[in-house]
């Protein structure tokens, strides 16, 4: 005979979580904010009438965030979100249509596919509405840089109009890149636009100089800002050591490409982020390209389409430009990263495949606009027109070039130029030799007598050495001056990466051509750390780590539980682990890591390599739902799982234990997964069920013999009630809990209806 007992409690939704997929607050389905061919909708309410007013005070007071009720995203409603108004000259308070800032994450722990930021810009002094992301689209191929879409914006149930949609760079843009956030973080971007200049400028040795010409995002580096910036100044030939030089050079030759002037390159010196990665020295973000294609209206006296190539190279203003392209193997890195660009977008045409595609998307909701700063007509012919208009919020008039016209005499300009036009050495032919486990040689021929240059790294967050190629017939180049030129790369690594770049006496070349963003990869023939697929499993992970268990710091973390499927141990030195496959060696096991025999072992995924106990990736999961890879030495998947939208302090993993596949459970940090069988409606085990689930209002217990009693407990295992063969009615908070009917237990959680 079946005996029941019953649980009524009113307000309050009981989840099972032993099996399935729990949907919270509709993002398991999330799409991606930055999706190139969806228009996204976000939707503001605010319960303040004057929202708009208590805005513009803000803009032009201490910048604060405004409270709204809520913000959708795509339908999914975050509460109590921050927004602002943000921008300089696309800033009016005329404007009805004013550039927006929305921190989902301004009071409470919440983002959207785990972004907190939204950055909206309001397509200012744009006509054709696609300057900004085709930019974007463009620069993506050269350097690490932020994505871009459009977003119809509504506030208060009424359409402001379309804006783009440009991902923030973020802690979170940071981790993804440089495999930290927290080291020095500089906006260069001024408190007083025109008074400072954010120009890498050397002002001597107090930091307070520097104050109103930068924003230090990180707690602290002014000192090593001031220290980039004489270095820069009066230590260039040392400035390899503090800066990306790579970077800062594919910035340059960007801007001056597109005509960029709302940048470094231009009037105000602004518009770029500084990170100092793991190998202490600066790298350049861009930023903020509403104004590229010649867009922006003060030209610095030299302007259009025949902007000077080598612009404001004897500008003692411009340090980063003038003391870099001062250097003459610089000057030709510059210029050929400028062809490079020029030739693979503009000459042949690439550009307006994109462009265009991104017109026909957006056709209708430019059309729909209300406040739209140029007209539906002049929208229409902003590719092959110039556009004069005030320019929104009653400003001056100014006139917008028509992006194509523009470009096509911007590459007229190029292939008339005497720097552009200089021929470089040509690379005939690159060649791996005597592959074996210490090494390789790389040899490369070239079509003339040149200087060569081989550049190697085993792992993407180290620096790139380079060292010169020769042709002396003793690096595996053939015969001496045969224009075959060699040289040895160790075998000290797995996957290293390389890059060849040659220069004669007039121009340089790279290959490939995109370089150092792009590299060959060289596999050595060594015994690289390999463990058979399956004998170490991703067996559970805990994406949204909120109140189960912390690390040894104390801190409530992510975490990943490794499972050794076999009879004996496995050592892990030199094998991966990876929340992103564009970067299969994000994180490595410390040499000597070793999981026992049918045994757990548990990364922390909290991005903090500093504490010495345990083990720490240098990577987070996302809540909002990513993929976890481990990968052998040479690339090869041992396990993988891809995952969606988590719940708070509950886990995915294996069931059965080891082997199964994924649902969602209790967590179990560093032990066997407890797994029960299941259907859509029930959770039982041999003696018992719990149905419905989920459930509204109460749950029943069907069991196959008495229930002599039932307790509940909370996680840190203290007891919540305690009855035998009755209902209870007792309040329970909203959390997770134990419950053990007759010595067996099953977790559930309850949340607030």
């Amino acid at each position: 005979m079946m005996n029941q007992f019953f649980m009524r409690r009113s307000c309050l939704l009981l989840y099972c979580f032993v099996f399935g997929v729990v949907i919270d607050g509709g993002q398991l389905g999330a799409q991606d904010l930055y999706d190139p061919n969806v228009i996204q909708k976000i939707e503001i309410h605010f319960d303040q009438s004057n929202w708009n007013a208590l805005m513009q005070a803000e803009k032009n007071g201490d910048e604060n965030y405004i409270i709204a009720a809520w913000c959708k995203v795509n339908g999914v409603q975050f509460d109590s979100v921050g927004v602002k108004y943000k921008g300089n000259s696309s800033y009016r308070g005329s404007n009805k249509k004013n550039p927006m800032h929305i921190e989902l994450d301004y009071i409470k722990d919440q983002s959207y596919n785990g972004q907190g930021d939204i950055k909206l810009s309001n397509v200012f002094q744009d006509p054709s509405f696609i300057r900004e992301p085709v930019s974007y689209y463009i620069l993506q191929n050269y350097m690490d840089c932020p994505k871009a879409n459009f977003a119809n914006v509504y506030i208060n149930d009424q359409l402001y109009g379309l804006y783009t949609n440009v991902e923030s760079i973020n802690k979170r843009f940071l981790s993804n890149v440089f495999d930290s956030k927290d080291n020095t973080f500089v906006k260069c971007n001024p408190k007083q636009v025109q008074q400072y200049l954010p120009n890498l400028a050397y002002k001597g040795v107090d930091t307070t100089l520097y104050y109103g010409h930068y924003e230090m995002k990180s707690d602290g580096g002014w000192t090593e800002l001031m220290h980039l910036c004489d270095t820069l100044v009066n230590h260039t030939d040392a400035i390899e050591e503090i800066l990306d030089v790579d970077k800062a050079l594919w910035m340059l030759a960007f801007n001056v490409v597109m005509v960029n002037l709302d940048s470094y390159s231009g009037s105000f010196a602004q518009n770029y982020y500084l990170y100092r990665d793991n190998n202490q020295r600066f790298a350049s973000l861009v930023w903020d390209l509403n104004m590229s294609f010649g867009g922006f209206p003060n030209m610095g006296g030299s302007g259009g389409a025949t902007l000077d190539i080598l612009y404001n190279v004897n500008n003692s203003a411009r340090p980063l430009i003038q003391k870099l392209l001062a250097n003459a193997t610089y000057k030709k890195k510059y210029l050929a990263h400028i062809r490079t660009i020029s030739q693979e977008f503009f000459e042949n045409g690439a550009y307006l495949t994109e462009a265009g595609r991104l017109r026909t998307l957006i056709d209708g909701d430019v059309q729909a606009d209300p406040n739209k700063f140029y007209t539906y007509t002049q929208f229409q012919n902003a590719m092959t027109t110039d556009v004069t208009s005030g320019g929104g919020g009653g400003g001056p008039a100014m006139s917008t070039p028509g992006v194509q016209k523009f470009m096509t005499s911007r590459v007229t300009y190029f292939q008339s130029n005497a720097d552009y036009k200089k021929v470089p050495p040509q690379i005939n032919g690159i060649e791996a030799r005597n592959v074996s486990s210490d090494g390789a040689y790389i040899a490369v021929q070239i079509n003339e007598s040149a200087a060569v240059y081989l550049s190697y790294r085993y792992k993407k967050s180290e620096r790139f050495v380079t060292i010169t190629m020769k042709d002396d017939g003793m690096s595996a180049d053939g015969t001496a001056n045969d224009l075959w030129y060699g040289a040895f790369i160790p075998g000290d690594g797995d996957n290293t990466q390389y890059y060849i770049y040659t220069e004669n006496s007039n121009a340089g070349l790279f290959s490939p051509q995109r370089a150092e963003h792009e590299f060959y990869t060289l596999r050595f023939a060594t015994s690289q750390a390999s463990i058979p697929v399956g004998s170490v499993v991703i067996n559970e992970f805990l994406a949204s780590n909120k109140t189960t268990n912390t690390n040894s710091e104390g801190k409530y973390e992510d975490w990943i539980e490794l499972y050794n499927t076999t009879n004996g141990d496995i050592n892990l030195s030199g094998i991966y682990l990876t929340d992103n496959p564009d970067n299969p060696t994000k994180w490595e096991f410390p040499a000597g890591t070793v999981i026992k025999a049918s045994s757990y072992l548990t990364v922390w995924a909290d991005e903090d390599g500093k504490i010495t106990e345990g083990l720490h990736a240098n990577f987070k999961l996302s809540a909002d739902g990513e993929e976890i890879r481990l990968l052998n030495g040479d690339g090869s998947v041992v396990d993988e799982v891809s995952f969606g939208a988590q719940i708070a302090d509950i886990s995915t993993g294996r069931c059965a234990n080891g082997s199964g596949a994924f649902v969602t459970m209790a967590p179990t940090f560093g032990k066997a997964n407890i797994c029960t069988t299941g259907t859509e409606d029930t959770i039982e085990d041999n003696d018992w069920t719990i149905v419905p689930n989920p459930v509204i209002s109460g749950f029943v217990i069907k069991s196959k013999k008495v229930i002599d009693s039932m307790s509940i407990y909370d996680l840190g295992g203290r007891k919540i009630l305690q009855t035998n063969n009755g209902a209870f009615a007792e309040s329970l908070s909203p959390g997770m809990y134990i419950v053990e009917i007759n010595k067996g237990e099953a977790r559930l959680k309850l949340v607030q209806q």
